[in-house]
């Protein structure tokens, strides 16, 4: 697996993404976005995961080269901070979606998003966006809406949720269906049982908050549908 670094400015803010391609042409790009802790062996990983599949893979780099691997009491400072501004955090992720789209051998009108926690609200938040991407899927993403004007989503959308998730209620995986069926979206929600947050992340457990913590079934399964959702959108 070759990395190779992708130097962005947004608004004075020097990013640095990592573009990860696959061996030969690529079925699609997938931009992965990452959880709080930014970019790190762990979307690695599923990069990696990706290339076997035959998709290039473009992790994002929301916070900055400032914040790799800066302590966690920092980056939830850094996420608090983007998450204050969900309009510039729309226009970040439109920005980022650009920017992959210009990496060599990327057909840019085969780009889909995922994102994990964090990351899972930045995806929901680009198809709100009415981006045209052909996809986007959370893994135990933050549901809450960003309180802009509704646009029509023209991305399928799926969710990939824990049920007992302290963070997203029942009732706010029902208002994200209402929300999205309003947009006119194509979409679905998995929900897993005796799950909570961040169960794709075999270290969650780490961030020491009750109901946080990985959970190997619904990694499995949800990784799964994920495959299921990339065929659909690409063939």
């Amino acid at each position: 697996m070759s990395e190779q670094g992708i130097s962005q400015e947004f608004r004075g803010e020097a990013l640095e993404h990592v573009f990860v391609p696959t061996a030969g042409e690529a079925r699609a790009t997938v931009v992965v976005v990452p959880t709080v802790m930014g970019v790190t062996d762990l979307e690695r990983g599923f990069a990696r995961r990706l290339n076997e599949g035959g998709y290039h893979a473009f992790i994002a780099d929301l916070f900055g080269k400032a914040f790799r691997d800066a302590p966690r009491d920092t980056m939830f400072g850094e996420m608090g901070r983007l998450k204050g501004d969900r309009e510039a955090l729309r226009d970040r992720m439109l920005a980022v979606v650009e920017s992959a789209r210009q990496q060599q051998g990327v057909d840019a009108s085969r780009i889909a998003a995922i994102g994990f926690c964090f990351g899972g609200l930045c995806v929901l938040d680009l198809a709100r966006s009415g981006a045209d991407v052909a996809g986007v899927a959370s893994f135990h993403g933050l549901f809450d809406p960003p309180g802009l004007a509704p646009r029509p989503i023209k991305a399928k959308v799926a969710a990939y949720h824990g049920w007992d998730d302290p963070m997203v209620p029942p009732d706010a995986v029902v208002a994200l269906g209402k929300e999205l069926t309003e947009a006119g979206c194509d979409w679905q929600i998995h929900a897993y049982g005796h799950t909570g947050h961040g169960f794709t992340n075999p270290k969650a457990h780490e961030i020491g908050i009750e109901g946080v913590e990985y959970q190997a079934a619904a990694a499995r399964r949800s990784w799964a549908s994920l495959e299921l959702f990339l065929d659909e959108l690409f063939g």
